[in-house]
């Protein structure tokens, strides 16, 4: 005679990395340390033959948008153009498609455009900002993108938008940050959090760190603090698990490179330097590198440096980026807030 018995739950909590097939859903999930998400049925590998980095825009305003494969090393490459030329943007990405927010045209703007990685070939319109604004800074995960801070004229503002990636649209209200602020160091992003790092607070740059739940609505909250005061630089540099920041304080150059863990609270520390000192670099990643372009010192620069991730150490050469430039924009089809 058989007997039938109920499954009972687990009394521990599952350790990261851990799979499991959700029965309800049919999908297969991972466990990330903070909650259970879907295994994606795509991969960088599938879309675009690796992790494709994008670069937009930049100082003195261009349209230009380039591509580089995060895995191997070599110089970018032409990839289309933006709707118009225009730098200071805020970006963000789901596996298919990139977003790029914001700007000075001159001018401040509240364009939103958007490409699809695996294609090349020149923005197209998604929609708009509730206000003009440039230097916000982008986060997302595999559904939503969010556009953090910005200023117009001397305003700075402490708004937080979101899209959702794969439809087009205006931005909606999500929140504010704990201050208003424009320029971050960096976003660092997981399945879970969006993490925005430090930013210019008028009159002088702050080394504030704020974290907000991306799937969620509401006000970000404290993180910790930069290792110093930093600003201008721009775009997603994490795995998941890890979050590397430039720690360039306002008005001078830097080579330090700080992480965070994002699934944690606290201060950023010391990862390592980059192979020059300079200020306004767009940064973006794959799960295992952290690619850090352009930037100045002591003009305009096209350098692109690499950092793997997992382990801490200097930047090395990466490549060159076409175009000798500052405040520009990267994002990547494979960063942290995807895996």
């Amino acid at each position: 005679i058989m007997s039938q018995t109920n499954e009972q739950a687990s009394r521990d909590t599952a350790p990261a990395g851990s799979i499991r097939f959700n029965t309800d859903s049919a999908k297969m999930e991972i466990y990330n340390g903070e909650a259970w998400w879907n295994i994606d049925s795509t991969s960088p590998q599938e879309q675009t033959g690796g992790t494709r980095g994008i670069r937009a825009g930049g100082y003195s305003a261009t349209d230009r948008i380039e591509f580089f494969n995060i895995d191997t090393v070599g110089n970018a490459t032409d990839f289309g153009n933006l709707t118009d030329a225009r730098w200071g943007m805020g970006s963000a990405s789901d596996r298919t498609r990139a977003i790029f927010a914001g700007g000075d045209s001159p001018g401040d703007v509240d364009t939103i455009d958007f490409i699809t990685f695996a294609q090349q070939g020149n923005a197209v319109d998604f929609g708009n900002l509730s206000a003009n604004r440039r230097y916000a800074v982008g986060g997302s995960n595999s559904t939503r993108s969010l556009l953090c801070g910005g200023a117009a004229g001397s305003t700075q503002y402490n708004i937080i938008e979101y899209v959702t990636t794969q439809t087009t649209g205006n931005a909606d209200d999500f929140g504010d940050l704990t201050v208003a602020r424009q320029s971050s160091s960096a976003s660092a992003c997981s399945p879970t959090r969006t993490v925005i790092s430090g930013g210019y607070t008028a009159p002088a740059a702050g080394s504030t760190i704020d974290y907000v739940t991306t799937s969620t609505l509401g006000n970000a909250a404290n993180f910790g603090d930069k290792t110093a005061a930093g600003s201008y630089g721009s775009g997603i540099t994490s795995n998941a698990v890890r979050g590397l920041a430039t720690a360039t304080p306002y008005g001078t150059n830097s080579s330090v490179i700080e992480s965070i863990t994002i699934a944690s609270l606290g201060n950023a520390d010391d990862f390592g330097d980059l192979t020059q000192s300079r200020s306004a670099l767009s940064n973006t990643a794959s799960s295992t590198r952290a690619v850090f372009s352009n930037g100045f010192n002591p003009g305009t620069q096209n350098t692109m440096d690499y950092a793997f991730i997992p382990t801490r150490g200097h930047a090395v050469d990466f490549g060159n980026s076409l175009d000798t430039i500052v405040a520009g924009t990267s994002v990547s089809n494979g960063h942290g807030g995807l895996s």
